[in-house]
């Protein structure tokens, strides 16, 4: 074993030994796709399938950038042109100002819209109190309508929300009329030989299934609800998948590398994240780390622990889960000792 595949090992093992460890799955892969590490702890095996949530987040943006390359619609569309079946009515009023009707495909990718979260409105609880239930795109505006959304669309910053990928999935059916598992599988997972991602349909059994993940030491059961997450959150995938997906996104095998430019124009978030078209940028401040730089990532995480990011300066492709949803900031605290090993 080499030294840096030892101080790979320590980094897992000691993550692992923290309270409420059940699983944990790392890979570590160079820009030229060697592998520097591939490895679990607890449950779970190297190739075991897994819920990456909100990662799927990006294959619905990829697919939304695919059909505007397509010109099949534009950024600056309203949706309301496309989703004329759905009743959006009173999902977005701010001050008295009914913007429902105003909202545009940017404005849900960037999470520029301001819409309020629907999974911050009691959905969060269902999922930590292993309660289950199916959910459509009509219930999750149902939940969000007449709450206050986070602020008027275009406010400056980007407002972490769920519903914003709703209707971007619901938006995609329409537009390419086809289910939107079925495009993923084209689009994307085909295209890159992700053999073993598919969108999370309760009703449809696999060979192998995903790892149920965990709320402390909880393992949660949440089919229907994880088939109702559809382009929010609920696609399953692999490590070696991830990557693969990574990078083929970031090399422009999906779509012309030139929208890059607007995709990464970055809005303060919540500190200290930044979000761009279906991207999370992560990086610490020198000034919380005794003025030393810390590394840049860019990609998507899972509320469950799933992280999919690649690292610029070191030309590294992290992938993986730790499987647990007691603390949604817990990969953030673990990448950067993960890049820090890699002299």
């Amino acid at each position: 074993m080499s030294n840096l595949e030892d101080e790979f090992l320590k980094l897992i093992e000691t993550e692992f030994d923290k309270p409420n460890s059940n699983s944990i799955l790392l890979s570590v892969r160079s820009g030229s796709g060697r592998v520097l590490f591939e490895a679990t702890a607890g449950e779970g095996e190297i190739d075991s399938p897994y819920f990456v949530a909100s990662i799927s987040k990006m294959f619905t943006a990829t697919v939304i950038m695919q059909l505007v390359e397509e010109g099949c619609l534009s950024l600056d569309d309203t949706i309301d042109e496309y989703l004329p079946h759905l009743r959006l009515e009173g999902i977005h009023v701010f001050r008295g100002t009914d913007y429902s009707h105003q909202l545009k495909v940017y404005q849900l990718l960037h999470q520029t819209s301001g819409l309020a979260d629907y999974f911050a409105k009691g959905l969060d609880e269902d999922f930590k109190k292993n309660r289950d239930r199916l959910y459509s795109v009509e219930d999750v505006l149902d939940l969000i309508r007449g709450q206050s959304p986070f602020a008027a669309p275009d406010s400056g910053r980007s407002h972490y929300s769920d519903t914003n990928y709703q209707l971007l999935g619901a938006l995609i059916e329409v537009v390419a009329e086809r289910p939107l598992a079925e495009l993923f599988a084209e689009r994307i997972f085909a295209r890159l030989e992700m053999a073993d991602t598919y969108l999370f349909d309760h009703t449809i059994p696999r060979e192998k299934e995903p790892l149920q993940f965990f709320c402390e030491n909880t393992q949660l059961s949440l089919p229907l609800a994880l088939t109702s997450e559809r382009g929010a959150g609920g696609c399953v995938s692999t490590m070696q998948d991830n990557y693969r997906f990574l990078r083929g996104y970031f090399e422009g095998e999906l779509f012309n590398k030139t929208y890059f430019e607007r995709m990464t124009k970055w809005n303060r978030m919540f500190f200290p994240m930044h979000y761009g078209y279906g991207l999370w940028r992560f990086q610490l401040p020198r000034w919380l780390t005794l003025f030393q730089k810390m590394p840049e990532f860019i990609g998507h995480a899972g509320v469950n622990g799933a992280m999919a990011f690649y690292n610029p300066e070191k030309d590294l492709y992290i992938t993986g889960t730790l499987n647990q949803i007691d603390d949604p900031a817990r990969q953030f605290k673990f990448m950067p000792k993960i890049v820090g090993a890699v002299k």
